[in-house]
C-alpha cells in the first residue's frame, strides 16, 4: 500500500505545474486535486497498515499551526463564504507537506520528486507553446500566451522554479535520457516564459537561469565556454520566434520599475495596508483580502506577506515567517549542487511572492516540502545525499553505465515499518 501511495505522490507532483489545464469539473476539479485525493486515499491506509507515521519535524508542526490558525479565523472572518472556500484549499495544499514528509524516505526519493516536478514543468511549457501556435491565438493577434486554463503570470512563475531543479538533474543524473530531458527544459522553458509576456516572470527567470549557470559551470570552464557560444544563436532564434509585441511588453520593465506603480499593484497594496491596520493581530479571516481591502473581486493581494497579514494578522505572518526561516535553514543544511539549486529556487520563489499571492498555490508547498525533506535527509544521511546529487561528467552518461551502482541509483525502496 505504501508503494501505491508513493507512485500516486509522484503523479501528484507531476500534475501540479499544469493542474488548471485539465479540469474535470464538478466535485472532481482539476488534475492536481484529483491526484491529491487519490494519494490521500492511499496514504491514510498505508500509515494505518504500518501502525505508525514518521516523527513530525518542526516544519511539519508550524505548517499545521498555520493551517489551524486560518481554520480558526472562520470564527471572526468578515467573509464566511470566501473563508470556507479558502480553508478547503489550504487543507489540499498543506497536506502536501505531510505527504512528502511521510513518503520521501531516501535521497533517491527526493530525486524522483524533482524529476516529477520538472516533467510537469515540461508539460506546462509544451501546453504554452501549443497555445501560442493555436489558430485562435493567431487570429486574435494575442501578445500573451499561456497553457489553457492558466494565468500567464502563474505559468511564468511555475516555469521559473523549474530552471534550478532542472540544472540540478542535469548535473546529477546518471543516465543520458533523464539528463537530456532536464537539459532540454532550458530552451523550452525560457521560450514559454517569454511567450507569457510576464514581466515579473522574466525577471525571476533571469535569476533562476543565473543560478542554473553557476550550478552547471562551477569548476567547468568548458561548459561555460559552450554556453557563451550558444547564447547568440539562441537569442537570434528567440527574436524570430517570440512576437515583437510580446517583446515590447517585456521591454517596459524599466518603465514600470521607475514609475513604482507596477501595473496598478501599488494601489492594491495601499488598500491592503489600510485593511491590515483595522485588524492587525487576528486579521479579517482566511480569503477575505478582497472584502477587507475593497478591491475588485477579480483582484488578489499581488503580495504574499500582505495577503497573509490581512487575512491572518500578525499571528499568521509570524508563523509564515518561521516556515520560511526553516526552509532557508534546511536548504543551507545541504551541500554542493543541491544547496545551490534549493537556494536559487527559494530566491526565485521569494521574488515572485512579492508581486503575487503564492501562499495558496500547491507549487509553493511542494517546493517547501521538498526542501524540508532535503534538510531532514541531510541530517540523517549526509553521505547518501551528497552522492545522489553530486555532479557527474556530462559525456560519460552517453557511454556505458558504470558497473558499480551508487546507493542513490537503486530502485528498491527500503522502508522500516
Amino acid at each position: 500500500m505504501r508503494r501505491t501511495a508513493w507512485i500516486l505522490l509522484l503523479l501528484f507532483a507531476f500534475a501540479i505545474p499544469w493542474e488548471y489545464s485539465l479540469d474535470l469539473g464538478g466535485l472532481l476539479g482539476n488534475a492536481a486535486r484529483v491526484a491529491g485525493l487519490l494519494v490521500l486515499l492511499a496514504a491514510v491506509p498505508a500509515v494505518l497498515q504500518a501502525g505508525r507515521m514518521r516523527t513530525p519535524g518542526a516544519f511539519w508542526w508550524f505548517a499545521l499551526a498555520l493551517f489551524f490558525w486560518f481554520y480558526c479565523s472562520y470564527f471572526w472572518t468578515i467573509d464566511p463564504v470566501a473563508s470556507l472556500e479558502r480553508i478547503r484549499g489550504y487543507f489540499q495544499e498543506m497536506m502536501i507537506v505531510w505527504l512528502v514528509w511521510e513518503f520521501a524516505d531516501t535521497p533517491a526519493d527526493l530525486r524522483a520528486l524533482l524529476r516529477a516536478t520538472v516533467a510537469g514543468s515540461w508539460v506546462l511549457a509544451l501546453l504554452t507553446l501549443a497555445a501560442f501556435s493555436s489558430p485562435e491565438a493567431i487570429a486574435a493577434g494575442q501578445i500573451r500566451f499561456a497553457a489553457y486554463g492558466q494565468d500567464p503570470n502563474e505559468v511564468a512563475r511555475f516555469l521559473d522554479l523549474g530552471f534550478p531543479l532542472a540544472a540540478l538533474l542535469v548535473n546529477c543524473e546518471r543516465r543520458w535520457l533523464p539528463r537530456l530531458l532536464a537539459l532540454g527544459f532550458f530552451p523550452l522553458g525560457l521560450v514559454a516564459v517569454l511567450l507569457t509576456a510576464s514581466r515579473e516572470g522574466f525577471l525571476a527567470a533571469v535569476i533562476g537561469i543565473a543560478g542554473s549557470v553557476v550550478l552547471l559551470t562551477q569548476g567547468r570552464p568548458r561548459r561555460l565556454a559552450a554556453a557563451v557560444l550558444l547564447v547568440p544563436p539562441f537569442l537570434a532564434a528567440l527574436w524570430f520566434i517570440v512576437p515583437s509585441a510580446t517583446l515590447a511588453r517585456l521591454a517596459t520593465i524599466p518603465e514600470q520599475l521607475q514609475s513604482g506603480d507596477l501595473n496598478q499593484r501599488f494601489n492594491i497594496w495601499s488598500a491592503g495596508w489600510r485593511a491590515f491596520t483595522h485588524a492587525p493581530l487576528l486579521g479579517t479571516g482566511a480569503g477575505s483580502f478582497v472584502a477587507a481591502a475593497r478591491v475588485s473581486p477579480i483582484d488578489t493581494a499581488h503580495n504574499t506577506p500582505l495577503s497573509i497579514a490581512v487575512s491572518g494578522g500578525l499571528c499568521a505572518l509570524f508563523l509564515a515567517a518561521i516556515l520560511l526561516a526553516l526552509a532557508v535553514r534546511y536548504a543551507l543544511r545541504t551541500h554542493g549542487p543541491l544547496r545551490i539549486a534549493l537556494v536559487t529556487s527559494l530566491i526565485v520563489w521569494a521574488l515572485t511572492s512579492l508581486v503575487a499571492t503564492v501562499e495558496e498555490n500547491r507549487t509553493t508547498w511542494l517546493l517547501l516540502a521538498m526542501i524540508a525533506v532535503a534538510g531532514r535527509i541531510a541530517a540523517d544521511d549526509p553521505g547518501g545525499l551528497t552522492d545522489c546529487f553530486s555532479a557527474r561528467p556530462l559525456l560519460r552518461t552517453f557511454g556505458r553505465q558504470s558497473s558499480s551502482t551508487p546507493a542513490c541509483g537503486g530502485v528498491t525502496r527500503h522502508v522500516t515499518l
